[in-house]
């Protein structure tokens, strides 16, 4: 019905469509008029339009001017938070000003990059150390995109159609702002190739560009930053986001404010790489990892499921023989759920009628939410979910393991809730008793859990992560190779022991478990943008993903030539074998007609499979896989050339155009052919898409096998039964658009379950950034210009509030005191009776009135400068360590409430309640820090003497700053509540914004700071 109504009155993104098409013929009238003009005069139009700009905005900015010097005096807490309000609204106000102008601009802005194009034409610069010409004016469907991406939405270009060129209109328009404008790239290579490539345009019109690099340090990375256009990848932009969030100088910070953001590849870091959020993390203090320990057990555990297996296909087999569907689906669904990869079952299910008998056994087992799936389960050791990446121990597992032990009792969980009953209910024992004995169990819970997990987690790296497939080993260390574009992620790890558990199988080192310091999702971070936009060739697929979560409307943007690439149906086999074989024929018949093909794999085990058996056959090729990084670019530059054989790990080589070799377009083009189909549709399509740009011929084929893992987890099923309908034997193949309709079926199946495992996590981490979002804001407060003095005084004297109605209530005026004394050094020369005389009311007042006295006091005697570092120095401490504290206690929570389902409790629902309970407390706890810390910290003699507020720092830096060793590493994602086996961001990494520490406390019979000899009761502290 929807494809009907479109066919009749247009779908759209062919309004999207029909609305530009007017600006273009604007962008060509003005692109007329500007040739005329001198270099000088086209260049002056840059200043025109920035004054443009400025002068509509100039009454705001004056505005915030003057809201930023009324910060810098001392003011109430109420007059600040006024202020920071009109601030807030202002900054709104301002982007939408900005925001009408530029539009009003664009037709005669983009006709000057245009024109700035066409009269560079046949210059001559520098690109990464190779020379480059340019000779590059956008088309009429390139100004579109352009527009489309200012607009704040994504454009959908397809491969060889120019993005990196129509990304320079947006960009030059919106840093006419002066705000800033990123460009975000999917590695460091892309972002300073297209820096430099690009460059000449901006620089031009005197618009500075900057790139940002792994290796820059903090310096560099200000300077770059605070260009008018500045490129980077997403993980480069997101850890200095975290780690200007760690700065104890606001002089560290990186960032700009976050105004435009365009994404190249949109698709692939807002899709494929938001599963992996950004952590900065250090060593855990003590760590107690087993993994080497239970290693030995765990691979006699993993041999004595392989024997079962092997025996359960054995009966299968025999049943099969028999004619016993019954028997035989069991015994195959029993292999299944202890060994789904094991090659003897896999060869078995790819024949007639199998799978569907299996099938159908596991299906009478899944009903009434799998009630009676232990059934299946109990015969085995443990038991897998190869669609989720679960195990669980089974009750013979767990015996079987403690047989190794000679301890039963090894690896069962007490149960909590009945042995608390009995602690409490046990008459005999004293108060203290009870105590011990619950921290007792609860130690013993901890321990057994902590055990199951490790066990749990080396039978993941046994069962469901193979070397070349999900990671490499190169120098000793485990690197993960990403599952989408075959690269290797350097520095991730997989989070929840995961990594560990796969070091310890391979025999390399274990590396120390981290906590986290500080953590953002990539979606969480590009939403702080008042901007975002994109360009990728394969957004389609995703719109409403894109929408749904980032608000980005996709439009899919015309070729400048029509495509002539030929998408031929899939090729489909019973098994590899054959599939390979007839992979490997085409190949080498290309090869002899000089026709030149790019080979795309999902594995680096398959391109080097494949490798072999070529140079077996004699036939030259390059190889292009996570092992070859460092060649991408120029391996797949030279694809198109004749003869060229080159094999590829998925979209390796991504972002550099293959252009066709002298004679290859008579001999029918670029050949690509895909060993297999990737999970997800859009890989197919990039894939495809490296064919065929402006218009060349080109041809794409895939070739797939019921063995494949799509194939075998999710569509083989339906498509075996098809073949079993037409007769298909073992060696034959079958080529149909029914088929291949499957197939894509079977693709949206998984990336519907991806979209799912994405939001879920989304849901989880919307909870933490509420939270992130307010505590740095209030970090970023104290790194200001300004005074925390008004802000430090209301948490005082709300803190000083409960402790008069924690003891006056009751009478106990003596213990206020006490505490007064204990806790913040305030002497109140007063008497219990004189205070009790005073009443609740009068009483508060009294201890304001101490508090503000002896802050005064204290001021005095230290001077306003040095009060105000110590004031900033212990926030920042004290919301570092508190927030460490937290997102370590956020974790745990995390880990454990996904069991909450058990008691028919929404997971999220209870994580939302018990996170902001703990976030609540959180604030409670960072406050009454704060006070306590201010009041009775008191730096060095050295301190007092220093008078230069920067020399101050730096010492403080020096004396005060404990530093830790950090790697930036992806946690957040529990056993139970969300997936924990995506790849985690750690590189190791020095933070420069390390903690805090301030130099001391002191007590009341401690000797006074200020040098008198005296002790600080009868001196200061009177």
């Amino acid at each position: 019905m929807f494809k009907l109504l479109a066919k009749i009155f247009g779908s759209k993104n062919d309004s999207d469509l029909k609305k530009l098409w007017p600006l273009v013929d604007e962008i060509n009238a003005e692109y007329g008029q500007l040739q005329s003009l001198t270099d000088d005069e086209l260049k002056n139009l840059t200043q025109e339009f920035r004054n443009q700009i400025q002068e509509a905005a100039a009454q705001l900015e004056e505005r915030v001017s003057e809201l930023n010097e009324k910060l810098s005096q001392d003011l109430t807490m109420d007059e600040r938070l006024d202020i920071q309000d009109e601030l807030e609204q202002l900054d709104k106000d301002i982007h939408a000003v900005i925001e009408e102008q530029l539009n009003l601009l664009l037709p005669r802005a983009f006709a000057v990059v245009k024109e700035t194009c066409r009269r560079l034409v046949g210059h001559e610069y520098v690109v990464n150390g190779n020379k480059m010409r340019w000779d590059m004016v956008p088309y009429d469907v390139q100004l579109i995109g352009g527009a489309v991406i200012h607009q704040g939405k994504i454009s959908e270009m397809a491969t060889g159609e120019g993005k990196t060129l129509v990304s320079t209109l947006p960009i030059y328009l919106n840093a006419l702002s002066g705000k800033g404008v990123h460009v975000v790239t999917v590695n460091d290579y892309l972002a300073q190739r297209d820096s430099q490539w690009m460059g000449p345009v901006f620089e031009y019109h005197g618009i500075s560009v900057g790139c940002i690099l792994n290796t820059m340090t903090s310096e560099q990375r200000v300077r770059e930053y605070a260009k008018d256009v500045t490129y980077g990848t997403n993980n480069e932009f997101g850890f200095d986001y975290l780690r200007d969030n760690m700065a104890i100088d606001s002089r560290d910070m990186v960032h700009r404010a976050f105004n435009f953001a365009i994404i190249d590849e949109v698709d692939s870091v807002l899709i494929d790489e938001a599963r992996t959020p950004l952590i900065i993390s250090g060593p855990v203090p003590q760590t107690d990892q087993k993994f080497e320990e239970f290693k030995p057990r765990v691979e006699l555990l993993y041999k004595a499921q392989s024997s079962l297996v092997a025996k359960l296909l054995s009966e299968a087999e025999k049943a099969l023989q028999e004619g016993d569907q019954k028997a035989a689906g069991m015994a195959m669904l029993r292999a299944h759920r202890g060994m789904p990869k094991n090659s003897r079952l896999i060869k078995m299910l790819s024949e007639v009628g199998n799978k569907k008998i299996m099938q159908s056994t596991e299906n009478e087992y899944l009903r009434e939410n799998a009630r009676y799936m232990h059934v299946v389960d109990d015969e085995l050791f443990f038991s897998i979910e190869e669609k989720n990446h679960s195990i669980n121990l089974t009750e013979k597992g767990r015996e079987f393991l403690a047989k190794q032990t000679g301890d039963a009792d090894l690896f069962l969980l007490p149960d909590i809730g009945t042995e608390i009953a009995e602690i409490e209910n046990n008459s005999s024992l004293t108060p203290d008793q009870r105590l011990s004995k619950k921290e007792e169990m609860q130690s013993r819970y901890a321990e057994r859990s902590d055990r199951i997990h490790t066990v749990s987690q080396l039978l993941k790296a046994y069962t469901l992560y193979e070397i070349d497939n999900e990671y490499v080993i190169q120098d000793g260390k485990i690197l993960i190779v990403d599952e989408f574009t075959g690269r290797i992620l350097p520095g991730r790890r997989y989070s929840d022991g995961l990594h560990q558990a796969i070091e310890a199988k391979e025999g390399v080192t274990v590396e120390r478990d981290t906590q986290t310091f500080a953590t953002v999702t990539i979606q969480n971070y590009f939403r702080l943008y008042k901007k975002l936009a994109g360009m990728t060739g394969t957004a389609e697929t995703e719109a409403s993903e894109f929408f749904d979560i980032y608000k980005l409307d996709v439009v899919v943007i015309p070729t400048n030539r029509p495509i002539s690439r030929e998408d031929r149906e899939d090729l489909i086999y019973r098994t590899r074998k054959e599939k390979f074989n007839a992979i490997i024929k085409e190949i080498s018949d290309l090869r002899e007609a000089g026709r030149p093909v790019l080979v795309g794999t999902t594995s680096v085990e398959i391109s080097e499979m494949l490798s072999r058996a070529l140079r077996t056959k004699g036939i030259p090729h390059n190889v292009l896989n996570a092992k070859q990084h460092a060649r991408e670019a120029d391996i797949v530059a030279n694809a198109g050339q004749k003869g060229a054989v080159t094999i590829a790990t998925n979209m390796a080589g991504r972002g550099t155009d293959i252009k066709l070799g002298e004679g290859v377009k008579d001999l029918g083009g670029l050949m690509i052919i895909g060993t297999e189909r990737h999970e997800s549709r859009r890989i197919d399509r990039q894939l495809r898409g490296r064919s065929g740009r402006q218009g060349d011929p080109g041809a794409s084929q895939f070739y797939a096998s019921l063995e494949d893992d799509l194939m075998r987890l999710f569509g083989s099923d339906r498509i075996a039964s098809i073949m079993d309908r037409m007769g298909i034997e073992e060696g034959e193949v079958i080529q149909h658009s029914m088929v291949t309709k499957s197939i894509e079926r079977a693709q949206k199946k998984v990336e519907e379950n991806n979209f799912s495992i994405r939001k879920r996590l989304l849901e989880y981490d919307d909870v933490m950034n509420q939270q992130r979002e307010i505590i740095y804001s209030r970090r970023r407060e104290a790194l200001k210009d300004q005074r925390m003095k008004a802000e430090i005084l209301s948490m005082a004297e709300q803190y000083t509030e409960k402790l008069v109605d924690e003891f006056a209530e009751e009478g106990h005026l003596e213990e206020l005191t006490e505490s007064l004394s204990r806790n913040l050094l305030i002497n109140m020369k007063i008497t219990p009776q004189e205070l009790a005389d005073l009443g609740p009311a009068g009483i508060k007042e009294k201890v304001h009135e101490a508090v503000h006295q002896f802050y005064d006091e204290k001021e005095q005697m230290l001077t306003t400068e040095v009060m105000k570092l110590l004031e900033k120095a212990v926030v920042l401490q004290v919301i570092d360590e508190k927030w460490r504290d937290h997102l370590r206690e956020l974790d745990d929570l995390k880990e454990g409430i996904g069991l909450r389902a058990y008691g028919q409790k929404d997971p999220l629902i209870e994580y939302k309640h018990e996170a902001y309970n703990m976030f609540t407390q959180l604030m409670d706890m960072i406050s009454e820090q704060i006070v306590q810390l201010t009041f009775k910290a008191f730096p060095n003699q050295q301190m007092l003497e220093m008078t230069q507020e920067r020399a101050q720092l730096q010492r403080i830096k020096r004396q005060m700053v404990t530093n830790h060793e950090t790697a930036q590493s992806l946690s957040g994602q529990s056993r139970s509540a969300v997936p924990s086996d995506h790849p985690q961001a750690e590189h190791s990494a020095k933070t420069k914004a390390a903690p805090v520490q301030v130099e001391k406390t002191i007590g009341r019979n401690d000797s006074c700071p200020c040098g008198s000899g005296k002790k600080y009761k009868h001196c200061h502290g009177k």
